[in-house]
């Protein structure tokens, strides 16, 4: 049997080659390499395709994050950095990026449990904290980093409507997200600002690192272009505590030429979800991806969930103080926490030459460099079953039906009684 892997790049270059080749012969003829024309030209593309006033490159989705935090401080605060006071709500079922950009920017970082269906962050348990946390004296509370999990948005009517209430900023982390959209509105124009990714595996991504800082805030944009470019318009008199954070002219050529695939990339993981959908459905064991009727799902990753685990959760009695619990379950692989028949059935897979992964194996609160750094709102029990009992399959824009289809039979046949 064939390997059927995560994700084909090579198969996706071959696609793209011409045009991919003749976006780098351009690059190699005109030479300029920092900040060169192509730069420019996706930012303007991207805030057309987003609806947005002002897009700004950066190396990295990290920075990305990392740039609109600073400039966020600079702008509400005055100051190159937030205080440790200041708390930003965000999710722990994340990517290490998300909690430790709000680290970098001088915040604490409050980790809200997840939604158990669509694994995004629960908004119920955002206005909860925050009643909690005005009961008991005024709120430190500054703003909400959302993450668009796995392609699918966040409920960005009950997260605005919290903002506009407690007068929150709210960056949207649209990493694995890049062209979906809340009730019509691309992600990345809805909140304050957003923050996106270009690394190589995500629905637009480029040869290496990239991001990209999307907004409306004229003030939040004027920052971040000083602040990766070290910190000022001028870089040999400068304002800020800045960062070499520009994204390559290389890069921005390689995405800019992919970019003109990206509906048709993003309408074939759609179609593969339902494939696997179908072929996956009356499995009671597994729950299969939800799809918010609001929301326009890009499937970055087509995760499933094994069923009737049994989760031994912490008793914390001081679960909302600075200090995570210790973990209870014995680790898995890769440092991960071991999750029973989960685990079971990525072996099965991997025996059958089908590649998955754990997106993600430890959640954020229980990370060592969070420790003594963030705050926790109750036990995060939805997302300590999460990390025991999720895994993604194979979605390949370029994937054959056929090679769906044999995952979802080596799937069917794990389960099926002997």
């Amino acid at each position: 049997m064939k390997q059927i892997p995560m994700l084909d790049l090579r198969l996706e270059y071959e696609y793209m080659k011409e045009d991919i080749d003749s976006a780098i012969k351009k690059c190699l003829e005109h030479q300029k390499w920092i900040l060169g024309p192509e730069v420019k030209e996706l930012e303007g593309k991207i805030a057309e395709y987003l609806g947005v006033k002002h897009c700004i490159g950066a190396s990295s989705g990290t920075e990305a994050l990392v740039l609109a935090l600073r400039a966020l401080a600079i702008k509400l605060k005055g100051q190159e950095f937030f205080d440790k006071s200041d708390e930003i709500i965000t999710t722990p079922f994340t990517f290490t990026a998300t909690g430790d950009a709000i680290l970098r920017a001088g915040a604490t970082p409050v980790f809200i449990d997840i939604d158990p269906v669509t694994y995004n962050i629960d908004p119920i348990k955002i206005r909860a904290y925050l009643a909690s946390s005005i009961a008991s004296g005024p709120s430190r509370v500054v703003g909400i980093l959302p993450v668009h999990l796995y392609g699918q948005s966040c409920n960005m009517d009950e997260i605005m409507d919290i903002a506009r209430e407690y007068n929150l900023f709210v960056l949207e982390d649209v990493a694995q997200a890049f062209g979906s959209t809340w009730k019509g509105n691309k992600l990345g124009s809805i909140g304050t600002a957003g923050g996106f990714s270009f690394f190589p595996s995500k629905n637009l991504g480029g040869f290496g690192d990239g991001g990209m800082v999307s907004t409306n805030d004229e003030e939040v944009a004027g920052f971040v272009r000083m602040l990766l470019k070290h910190g000022g318009k001028d870089k040999y008199n400068v304002d800020h505590i800045g960062y070499n954070a520009r994204l390559d002219t290389l890069q921005a050529a390689v995405i800019l030429a992919k970019f003109k695939y990206i509906g048709e990339f993003n309408d074939r993981r759609r179609k593969i979800a339902e494939f696997y959908n179908k072929g996956l459905e009356g499995l009671d064991v597994l729950s299969l991806p939800m799809h918010l009727p609001a929301a326009y799902h890009v499937y970055h990753q087509y995760t499933v969930r094994v069923k009737n685990e049994t989760i031994m959760l912490h008793s914390n009695p001081n679960d909302n103080e600075n200090n995570p619990p210790s973990p209870p379950f014995s680790k898995g692989g890769k440092g991960g926490f071991s999750g029973g028949k989960r685990d079971d059935l990525q072996k099965f897979l991997t025996e059958n030459n089908i590649s998955t992964m754990i997106y993600y194996p430890v959640p954020l609160h229980r990370m060592k460099v969070f420790n003594g750094r963030c705050k926790m709102f109750g036990q995060l029990e939805e997302s300590e079953k999460a990390v025991r009992s999720i895994l993604s399959l194979p979605i390949e824009p370029l994937m054959r039906e056929e090679d769906v289809m044999t995952v979802v039979n080596v799937v069917r046949e794990f389960f099926t009684p002997t």
